[in-house]
């Protein structure tokens, strides 16, 4: 079975980040698809960069409406905004109401 070309079309800071892009990239009629969400257990062991998760679409004629939709989401939501969770420990992006990792709310 031949797969289509699939393009990377964004490398996030963390798995939050892409997981929202790729959903606001499905909202737009985009299909996207998160890789590398399990790689952050190899940072130290692979250059950081193959580490950190990817967006990647399936359709490649999209990729400027998906550049659009992230530049979008770039000027809206600026990543370096955190939140730790008291819970858990985990960080999540500013936008998020509740721990990715364990669900308590913020």
């Amino acid at each position: 079975m031949h797969h289509p070309p699939m393009k990377r079309v964004y490398t996030a800071l963390n798995l939050p980040d892409a997981h929202l892009l790729r959903d606001l990239l499905q909202q737009a009629g985009i299909a996207a698809h998160v890789f590398n969400e399990n790689a952050n257990s190899l940072v130290g062991l692979v250059p950081v960069a193959s580490g950190q998760p990817q967006v990647w679409i399936t359709q490649v004629h999209q990729e400027q409406h998906a550049a659009a939709v992230i530049a979008d989401y770039q000027s809206r939501s600026p990543t370096t905004v955190t939140k730790t969770c008291t819970a858990c420990g985990e960080s999540s992006p500013g936008e998020f109401d509740s721990c990715w990792n364990c669900g308590a709310v913020f």
